[in-house]
């Protein structure tokens, strides 16, 4: 029988160090992702669609298999990641059925983010959507399933106050540094990185009354765009030294998968401010500040994960909206699974509207056979009556076993009909 699986870890159960280990980059992705939907491809290992979700926080993989197996998704992760078993299944949690359904909606609407309603995390859900569909490698079930949760997203940011004065982990470190080294006006600020959280922390930065800004990226086209937008200062990455050396606060959110800033390039930027302290705040995963310059002299080093002990009240309001967001997703779950049961129930239907219609025609044939004399007009009006009948006998059983596949009991009906009436036969 065919079930939806959804195997993960997320900050929830996973600290940076694995996080960043399974972070998987897009051609990895799409690599994944063409062994179940690439032209020719076969399930792999019984799995007949299949998307990933993978972000700072969390990796997910959503599944469609024949049985409720999460050996086969353990295996595609290790070998996708190249990360042992033994490193990131204490980390795992496993959803089935219509838990893995709500897990989904859940996360589309913000419930489970790090920062309650963050709005990122309704894009990276379409994003892992259009990437699996660009693959083939989603079909109806799993389709329908991340449109149902897209659309619960949705609303919850329409209907509700989730995302109201939204938070992103680039407000959250703007905020931190402030605590930490007091009013922005007068610190220098360096943000490596040019992506969307870079941009976001820009925003953050420029609202907290920071006027010092200096912008780094690799590719220096995008930095100066970003700068341009904001009124900030780009620096080609090769000033990636000088700049640390002149910043009183440094915000990295790269997209790169090896460290950027080591101990070394540190010590040499600190070598050029003795005795000036330096506040970094990482918030990329994988990281790209070497952790070990915690053990720097004035260095004062936090990640990911040490941002969320800096989350308070400012939330409160978005919390009070979770008994709101949580009857969407209960009503989406439940608008899914009904559609979902349903599949169940129509190839039923249409064997045993088929298996009827098949002793119709047999019985009428019989019946013209001894009725040689009759004329084409009555020849009509016997097959109307006897198709008529059909449709009336069929019409109330096919109507509640509608209803029963939507509580739930499509399995069990369909079971039962197929064996009174010898459909596997």
């Amino acid at each position: 029988m065919m079930t939806i699986l959804c195997l993960g870890l997320s900050h929830h159960t996973a600290p940076v160090e694995v996080r960043e280990r399974l972070h998987f980059s897009t051609p990895a992705l799409n690599a994944t992702l063409v062994r179940v939907g690439g032209r020719g491809a076969s399930p792999s290992a019984g799995i007949s669609e299949l998307a990933i979700l993978s972000t700072c926080n969390r990796l997910e993989v959503y599944a469609v298999t024949q049985a409720e197996d999460f050996e086969s998704l353990i295996a595609l992760i290790e070998e996708t990641g190249a990360v042992p078993r033994a490193d990131f299944v204490p980390c795992l949690y496993r959803h089935s059925g219509a838990e893995a359904v709500t897990h989904l909606c859940r996360v589309a609407a913000g419930l489970d983010s790090m920062i309650l309603g963050e709005p990122q995390i309704l894009g990276q859900v379409t994003d892992a959507y259009h990437l699996a569909l660009e693959q083939g490698a989603v079909k109806s079930v799993l389709s329908a399933l991340f449109r149902a949760t897209i659309h619960a997203g949705k609303r919850a940011r329409t209907e509700t106050g989730i995302s109201r004065n939204p938070a992103t982990l680039g407000s959250v470190a703007v905020k931190m540094a402030e605590a930490v080294v007091g009013e922005l006006v007068s610190r220098r600020v360096l943000v490596v990185g040019a992506g969307e959280m870079a941009e976001l922390a820009v925003e953050a930065l420029r609202a907290r009354g920071a006027r010092h800004i200096a912008v780094v990226n690799r590719t220096w086209e995008r930095a100066a765009q970003l700068a341009a937008g904001w009124g900030a200062h780009a620096l080609p990455f090769e000033q990636l030294a000088e700049a640390l050396a002149d910043a009183d606060v440094v915000i990295t959110s790269t997209g790169a998968s090896h460290v950027v800033i080591t101990v070394d390039l540190m010590q040499t930027a600190l070598a050029q401010r003795p005795q000036r302290p330096l506040m970094c705040i990482d918030i990329a995963v994988p990281r790209d500040v070497d952790p070990e310059v915690r053990s720097l002299p004035n260095v004062h080093y936090y990640d990911i994960d040490d941002l969320e002990a800096h989350l308070n009240g400012a939330l409160a309001e978005r919390e009070r909206e979770i008994p709101r967001v949580e009857a969407i997703v209960v009503e989406e779950t439940h608008a899914f699974l009904k559609w979902l049961h349903s599949l169940d129930i129509a190839p039923l239907i249409a064997d045993l509207r088929a298996k009827a219609d098949a002793i119709r025609r047999a019985e009428v044939e019989k019946t013209l056979r001894r009725l040689p004399h009759i004329g084409e007009a009555e020849r009509r009006h016997i097959e109307t009556l006897t198709e008529a009948l059909v449709n009336k006998l069929l019409h109330e059983p096919t109507l509640r076993l509608k209803v029963e596949a939507s509580n739930g009991r499509a399995a069990e009906y369909a079971a039962a009909l197929r064996h009174l009436f010898a459909l596997n036969d």
